[in-house]
């Protein structure tokens, strides 16, 4: 499916967020999905995998998450992002992840989804959400402040469990979880689990075997070509069997 692209300026509480519009190019009304980038940012492999999913027939919203301090990409990142480049990196990026709260990621969705509600060419039903690293655990807080709004959510190699048990309190949405090998302890995962158990929605949580963290970006050395096409496999039923055009 052909698709058309966008760059977007979305009001919120604290300014204009840049963003990233994919999204089907037939003339007609497709779900909303609002897909949350990793830590390194709005960068044309994100890009890309927004193509990827609208060419199935969604319209993305791919968020600059960092823009109080500017637009994407806040951080100049290199082609590649190596072992060698890290630190550097992460020294200037942790920060901006530290800073962006609870309070900060909530306020956004709702500023966020409104837009995605008001678009002419975003059906009328439920969203999904998704999100990669830092992005999953946006992805899961604005599914957990929505319950009646996000139908289907995803996280890979994400914090989900950051907030305690209590931050999946409120989910009603299908779920899939997908975490780095060294992401997870077998402890940790339980307790996950049971804490997704307990909301009573339908979810699944596993881990991606022989991954570490990062593993959906092609542009850095965690990246694993099998565990990506493995994310579609999972990431395409959910939402394909949880939204409409309304």
């Amino acid at each position: 499916m052909r698709t058309e692209t966008r760059t977007l300026h979305i009001p919120t509480a604290d300014g204009l967020a840049d963003a990233f519009a994919a999204f089907p190019d037939d003339g007609e009304r497709h779900p909303g999905v609002l897909m949350y980038p990793d830590g390194f940012g709005l960068r044309p492999v994100v890009r890309d995998m927004a193509r990827e999913l609208a060419g199935h027939g969604y319209h993305v919203l791919v968020p600059n998450l960092f823009h109080r301090q500017g637009p994407a990409p806040v951080v100049e990142l290199p082609e590649y992002i190596g072992k060698e480049a890290r630190p550097a990196l992460f020294a200037r990026l942790m920060p901006l992840i530290e800073a962006h709260t609870a309070e900060r990621t909530l306020s956004d969705a709702e500023a966020y989804l409104g837009f995605l509600d008001a678009l002419p060419e975003v059906g009328g039903g439920p969203v999904g959400v998704a999100g990669y690293c830092i992005g999953g655990l946006c992805a899961v807080r604005t599914a957990a402040a929505h319950p009646g709004r996000v139908a289907a959510v995803a996280a890979f190699h994400a914090p989900v469990g950051a907030d305690g048990p209590g931050g999946l309190t409120g989910l009603t949405a299908q779920v899939h979880f997908g975490h780095a090998e060294g992401d997870m302890t077998p402890e940790s995962l339980g307790e996950l689990d049971r804490a997704l158990e307990k909301t009573g929605a339908g979810w699944t949580s596993e881990v991606y075997p022989g991954t570490v963290h990062g593993f959906t970006m092609s542009d850095t050395d965690a990246f694993d070509p099998a565990a990506l096409r493995r994310h579609w496999d999972r990431l395409l039923p959910l939402l394909g069997g949880t939204l409409s055009d309304g």
